[in-house]
């Protein structure tokens, strides 16, 4: 099968006219999913290049009436787009009107999704054919019905394949907040998550419902259930790939991690206090347990025979930014970059990639990643719950994803790869209990996400039930299949990666790629599968499997001997 050519088109000119007004363009962030996803595509910026394109993806539609009328030419004369909320000049066009519901769930395979916009067209009669699946419910799962999630148009010898529902839009949202962190974000209705503390941090601009989005578990402990966010976006890529073979065609992407992980689990740890003997404890724990981890440290550390001990057992080193005024600190660029250099010094370690703010402090949308990029930070964890009733989900994801900035930077993606933690300290009276393990792999599992777990060392060593929870939380996640990567590791790999680019497919069915990361598989979707090769199940398909091998290039970590193959 020949590969489907994929363009995503975003206006140019309207871009700048919506950031003329200071208004967000997180259409932007469309090409960083394909890109994380691993999925070839050409960037188009000027309506007359639509026709060298099996399919266009539409995710900022035309400003100008001439550039609006070359997309309707382009699917009326064969061509097929893929659109999020958006062309209500076309609604007009076909005689329907086009209406706003603001918030609510869009119901997708059995699953109901959070979104914050809506654009459905009215049901008129109209003279365009319409194929419709799933369907919104306006605020809440309950709510009304307000028309379909996805409907397919026929427009003259091509398909408008309409998303009702601003997909980017609420993946951004749930990702990094709906606006910027500035004040306390509200709490909890049943008392569980104070998060009107006085203290500005990430969980502060969370876009979850207290009531509708957050579910129990046997001994009551409430935690945010969905990731939405990892959810939409396969519900995006599935459809892409449906849409690619309906047409005869075939599109490869990479898979997310190397061949034979199907999902991993991350460990993190706060130094906090500084004890000693707490780093002792935690490293015999994890010797016991057999996985590295990363350790974020906080001024003033450990004793300086320590570091070598963290680093000799495979362990990462990484900074734990400390802007709490009651300790001295301070929001500032400076005051993080002064941190650092102190780590840099004490540990003896050249390269320092993570990091991970003490609190979750966090205060406007994207300094932090600024900051980050300036003093040469790749990855930040610093997004996570801080309360006992907002663990789980709260963001939406359990992937990796590199951040979205605002409309004063023109939405520019950041160069900082961000992972989320899901919970702290499990097992700590005054956080949840190990009952919220098993959802939280479980979750994570479904869509290969990472399962990050934080538990500082002075629990692990004051709180028998923290060290029973951490060698819980292994040996459940072992038993389901879960790798065990350190935030160093989980940066470098995905950063590989994304740099290896599928260019074509060969006439014997060979993807051509430059940039190959040795262990990565390409994933080729198929109508259904053959005798020949290896295949796996994708998105909703059936892909045949090509590995990465020899002749490209090896993935080792300094100091870990890590390498990603077979």
């Amino acid at each position: 099968m020949r590969m489907a050519r994929v363009g995503v088109y975003l206006d140019k000119e309207r871009a700048i006219h919506n950031w003329g007004r200071g208004e967000n363009v997180f259409e932007c962030y469309c090409s960083s999913l394909f890109q994380y996803a691993g999925i070839p595509f050409t960037p188009i910026e000027e309506t007359k290049q639509l026709h060298h394109f099996d399919i266009v993806v539409l995710a900022l539609p035309p400003l100008k009436l001439e550039d609006t009328e070359d997309l309707w030419d382009y699917i009326h004369s064969g061509g097929s787009v893929i659109s999020f909320g958006t062309l209500g000049e076309f609604a007009r066009r076909m005689g329907l009107k086009e209406y706003l519901i603001d918030g609510g769930y869009g119901v997708y395979n059995q699953q109901f999704l959070r979104f914050f916009h809506a654009f459905p067209w009215t049901a008129s009669p109209s003279l365009f054919h319409c194929q419709k699946s799933g369907e919104i419910k306006s605020g809440s799962r309950e709510g009304r019905s307000t028309g379909a999630l996805l409907e397919k148009w026929d427009i003259g010898k091509g398909i408008l394949h309409r998303w009702t529902v601003d997909i980017i839009g609420a993946i951004v949202g749930m990702q990094q907040g709906r606006e910027p962190v500035t004040k306390d974000g509200p709490p909890a209705p049943d008392g569980t998550a104070n998060l009107d503390d006085g203290l500005l941090k990430a969980d502060d601009g969370f876009a979850m419902d207290w009531e509708m989005d957050r579910l129990r578990t046997s001994t009551g402990q409430p935690y945010f259930s969905v990731p939405y966010a990892d959810l939409w976006k396969e519900a995006m890529i599935s459809h892409l790939m449906k849409t690619v073979l309906d047409q005869g065609l075939t599109l490869p992407f990479l898979d997310y991690w190397p061949d034979g992980i199907e999902q991993l689990a991350m460990v993190s740890h706060d130094s906090d206090v500084n004890d000693d003997e707490s780093a002792y404890t935690t490293l015999a724990i994890l010797e016991e347990c057999d996985i590295h981890s990363t350790w974020c440290m906080m001024e003033p550390g450990y004793s300086p025979a320590i570091y070598p001990v963290i680093r000799q057992k495979g362990h990462e080193i990484a900074l734990h930014y400390n802007a709490r005024k009651e300790d001295g600190g301070f929001w500032s660029e400076f005051e993080m970059k002064r941190q650092l250099d102190w780590l840099h010094t004490v540990s003896g370690e050249e390269s320092i990639v993570s990091n991970k703010n003490h609190y979750t402090i966090f205060q406007n949308w994207g300094e932090l990643f600024e900051w980050c990029e300036s003093i040469g930070i790749q990855s930040d964890q610093t997004r996570g719950p801080s309360k006992k009733g907002n663990v789980g989900f709260l963001f939406g994801t359990c992937h990796p994803y590199f951040p979205i900035a605002w409309a004063d930077k023109q939405n520019r993606i950041y160069d900082v790869l961000e992972i989320g933690f899901l919970t702290q300290d499990v097992n700590l009276s005054r956080l949840a209990d190990t009952s919220i393990i098993k959802p939280f792999l479980t979750k994570a599992k479904e869509v290969r996400g990472v399962a990050h777990f934080l538990f500082h060392q002075i629990h692990l060593y004051r709180e028998p039930t923290v060290k029973e929870a951490l060698k819980q939380v292994v040996r459940q996640a072992k038993e389901m299949g879960y790798h065990f990567w350190t935030g160093d590791q989980i940066n470098e790999w995905v950063r590989r990666r994304t740099r290896m680019k599928i260019q074509g497919i060969m006439p014997e069915g060979e993807v051509e790629y430059t940039d190959g990361c040795l262990g990565a598989v390409i994933c080729i979707p198929v109508k259904q599968k053959d005798n020949s090769g290896t295949y796996i199940e994708r998105f909703g398909v059936y892909c045949k499997k090509q590995k990465v091998g020899a002749g490209t290039e090896e993935m080792v970590l300094p100091g870990k001997e890590t390498k990603f193959h077979e």
